[in-house]
């Protein structure tokens, strides 16, 4: 019997592979099957001089397939992962396969069960959210049950409990949590409002048992969080405070001082202009399942970034991390698009898009309480909530210019100018602020419907770390089927002239229908890939890439 459920078994896990790229969407019971998969492979290429590790198999590949089935108000799915090893810059401990997600929901009557794992957030995410970010291997899914029930009119309550995933298993620490949404107009019958307002409250708590020799441990930690939302026409605001119970963890040291957090975000549109404005702070929020665990596994919350997203390679060279164990954030946005026909707009209008971010330390004062066996231990520093320390770990200025010439020719001109602190970012103490202006030219030529030539140069001048760098690209598109493009990123003025590098990169794609194939050969220079606040090291390397995504 045992054999046969392996067989079984080994039958689905083919099916999970292989249906995405064979099959279109199925109609079955009355239901439809429908998912996607995904292969990521790099042959790797010894490289000593741009300081490669050297890789083993020589080969290595991530992949995944979802499979979902829905009939109705019925959902079920699974996804099968890969890793045969885990590629550079991933978790060694993402590492051979299995089936890490599986789930079965039904709603009915307002009320919806999901049992098994699944994603969710609350809020802004201060004090819950799980969520996958594939590009940074990160992945903290819940496993337990999750109920959804809309009891009456404007008002959303969640509740779940549950273990994280911990690559192929699961965390120690058991998450339970609350969350309710009031839209307050709705409630009392305010349609005709022009105002709108709708308030919300978390609560999440994680048990984990201690049997620790010198800390008297809490294993009940919990943390909640309020939050307003004020819309009106072009005009919103929105506010979250989040608290968390003394948490003694990995990451700050052991001390038991509780975490806060808050965060602030107005914004206002309206045709041709649209304004964000935000601030937040955070203390001592490193909210994990494990208090021992440290790194991007099995943690609890997010915490915003207000930083931008940069899409261009030396733009995003010096990302931020978010810092969970203090930092004062602001950023503001302006967008406002000239109209065409005008002297500045041109014939085509033309869109302004003016950024500007700042993450600082904030105020801590050490105190000189100490360490008794048996004891609560110490709370570690105190800190003034509205002053700012005195380091200042990222700064972030840039205007983007996008515009319209002809039919044929448009182009984005993007500067600038980012203060790093890489001592703290990247945590390499003694490492100089690096402070860097950068240019950005990207120009896309359209020869007609479907070919398009676009070339981006690239120029980012700095007196720290590894100095100066250029970069050109060009892209040839035939659409919808064909992509081709060549690179060259030059680090023509590092101080040590024996690493004035190119980190040159070819490569070429393919799309038919929802298969996609895209294969590449070049050089990635060591860094951090950044998604929101949270970074994964990216270590150099030399080789031949293949992605195949297809889904149905």
């Amino acid at each position: 019997m045992k054999n046969y459920f392996r067989k079984v078994y080994t039958i689905f896990i083919l099916s999970v592979v292989l249906s995405p790229i064979f099959a279109k969407s199925q109609t079955i019971g009355g239901g439809q099957i429908h998912g996607n998969f995904q292969m990521d492979a790099q042959y790797y290429l010894k490289d000593s001089l741009i300081g490669a590790p050297n890789v083993p198999e020589k080969l290595l590949m991530n992949g995944f397939a979802n499979i979902i089935y829905s009939n109705g108000n019925f959902n079920a799915g699974i996804r099968f992962e890969s890793y045969q090893n885990a590629m550079l810059g991933f978790d060694p401990r993402y590492k051979g396969n299995g089936i890490p997600y599986r789930f079965a929901s039904y709603t009915n009557d307002g009320l919806q069960v999901t049992v098994g794992n699944f994603y969710d957030q609350f809020g802004s995410g201060m004090v819950f959210r799980t969520y996958e970010e594939r590009s940074l291997g990160y992945d903290n899914a819940m496993d337990g049950i999750h109920v959804k029930y809309k009891p009456y009119k404007g008002i959303e309550l969640k509740g779940l409990i549950g273990n994280q995933r911990f690559f192929f298993d699961k965390g120690v620490g058991i998450v339970r949590g609350f969350d309710g949404n009031f839209f307050i107009n709705d409630i009392f019958g305010l349609d005709a409002m022009k105002t709108k307002y709708t308030i919300g409250g978390s609560f999440v708590s994680k048990y984990q048992p201690s049997s620790d020799p010198v800390y008297n441990l809490p294993e009940n930690v919990g943390a909640y969080a309020g939050r307003l939302n004020i819309t009106r026409s072009g005009f919103g605001i929105m506010g979250e405070y989040a608290y968390k119970i003394n948490d003694p963890n990995a990451s700050n040291n052991m001390i038991y001082k509780h975490g806060e957090g808050l965060f602030v975000s107005t914004s206002y549109s309206q045709k041709g202009l649209g304004v964000i404005l935000s601030a937040k702070r955070i203390d001592n929020m490193d909210f994990r399942s494990d208090r021992n665990e440290v790194g991007n596994v099995l943690i609890i919350n997010y915490l915003p970034a207000l930083t931008k997203q940069h899409a261009y390679t030396l733009t995003a060279m010096y990302p931020y991390g978010t810092q969970p164990n203090g930092e004062i954030g602001y950023e503001g946005s302006i967008m406002y698009n000239i109209k065409k026909d005008s002297w500045l707009g041109g014939s085509y209008g033309t869109k302004v898009s003016v950024n500007y971010s700042l993450a600082n330390s904030i105020d801590k004062q050490k105190l000189n309480d100490t360490i008794a066996i048996g004891t609560d231990g110490t709370l570690g520093y105190k800190s003034d909530f509205f002053k700012m320390g005195d380091k200042k770990y990222f700064e972030d200025f840039n205007i983007e210019i996008n515009r319209k010439f002809s039919k044929s020719i448009k182009a984005i001109l993007t500067y600038a100018y980012i203060t790093y602190n890489k001592d703290i970012i990247e945590g390499h103490p003694g490492a100089p602020t690096i402070f860097a202006n950068i240019v950005v030219l990207d120009i896309s030529y359209k020869f007609n419907t479907t070919n398009t030539l676009r070339m981006e140069l690239h120029s980012l001048m700095a007196k720290q770390d590894e100095h100066d760098w250029a970069m050109c690209l060009l892209e040839y598109t035939i659409a919808p089927k064909w992509f081709f493009s060549v690179a060259d990123l030059y680090n023509y003025d590092n101080p040590d002239t024996k690493r004035r590098f190119h980190y040159y990169n070819a490569a070429f794609g393919f799309t038919k229908g929802t298969n996609r194939f895209a294969l590449s050969y070049g050089k990635q220079r060591q860094g951090i890939t950044c998604v929101g606040g949270v970074c994964r090291q990216v270590p150099a390397s030399n080789g031949i890439s293949l992605t195949i995504t297809s889904s149905f």
